[in-house]
């Protein structure tokens, strides 16, 4: 999919969900929260749902607690404009209440379809309910700070989850926040796995032989068409983790933060 492809995808799964009524939330809202940030992200942040200041302006994470989560990405050098933030629900509870279980399944497509067509590297769970969507079963008490391969039933095919407290919850606990942000510092260790997982998992396409393969030719960057691998090179190639092909995750590195 390119750029434009998964941006017009994105855009479109945004206009549904400000017109859904799925479920008792959606005549309730003011506005709809679909989510943004970067459509080539390897990163998606996901929450619980929107409060009032989202609800009016129909952005996620614009209150205290999205002041809070700018501040944490800081602590990594990132900014939200280059990951995605959504919910598990798409429009407020009444009075901040929590979701429901039948409003986060009427939800959940919407989230899925967003995960499809994002297909990051890694989903980093705001909340207990956003960590139950993805770890059902955990605790986020235990959880946070750790992760664990995504179910690819969710939407996101080929990623792990990353668990953290709400941002909300540091100004419920103020001990939180220090939690939080050493949490945070574990984030690139976190996609960096992923990205090896992602890696391992990737098939090695070889291109078919051809009759004028000359004696010399070497990879680069990937197989060259007209290029024959004998089998010892290939039985090596494997068992280097094909070292010296182009990693498929290159064209989708995190904005070069890591450069």
């Amino acid at each position: 999919m390119t750029p434009d492809e998964r941006r017009t995808a994105l855009e479109t799964i945004a206009t549904g969900i400000r017109g859904c009524q799925r479920c008792r939330l959606g005549a309730t809202r003011t506005n709809a929260v679909p989510g943004d940030g970067h459509p080539e992200t390897e990163v998606v942040l996901v929450g619980e749902g929107p409060g009032q200041n989202e609800d009016l302006q129909g952005r996620p994470f614009v209150g205290a607690a999205g002041g809070f989560l700018d501040e944490l990405l800081g602590v990594i050098g990132w900014s939200r404009r280059e990951v995605f933030i959504t919910n598990v629900v798409k429009c407020r509870p009444p009075g901040n209440r929590d979701p429901e279980a039948d409003e986060i399944a009427a939800c959940a497509p919407w989230l899925q379809q967003q995960l499809a067509v994002l297909d990051p590297a890694l989903v980093v769970t705001l909340g207990r309910f956003s960590m139950q969507t993805f770890a059902p079963g955990t605790r986020i008490g235990q959880a946070h700070g750790t992760m664990r391969p995504v179910d690819p039933a969710t939407g996101a095919q080929d990623a792990l989850a990353y668990a953290m407290y709400h941002p909300a919850a540091a100004f419920r606990q103020g001990g939180l926040k220090e939690t939080m942000k050493i949490d945070m510092l574990g984030i690139p260790d976190a996609l960096t796995r992923s990205r090896e997982l992602r890696q391992e998992h990737a098939p090695l396409e070889i291109a078919p032989a051809t009759t004028d393969a000359a004696p010399d030719d070497t990879m680069s960057g990937g197989v060259d068409e007209g290029v024959t691998l004998a089998e010892d090179e290939l039985a090596e190639l494997v068992a280097l983790g094909a070292d010296g092909m182009e990693d498929p995750m290159h064209d989708r590195d995190q904005m070069g933060l890591f450069q």
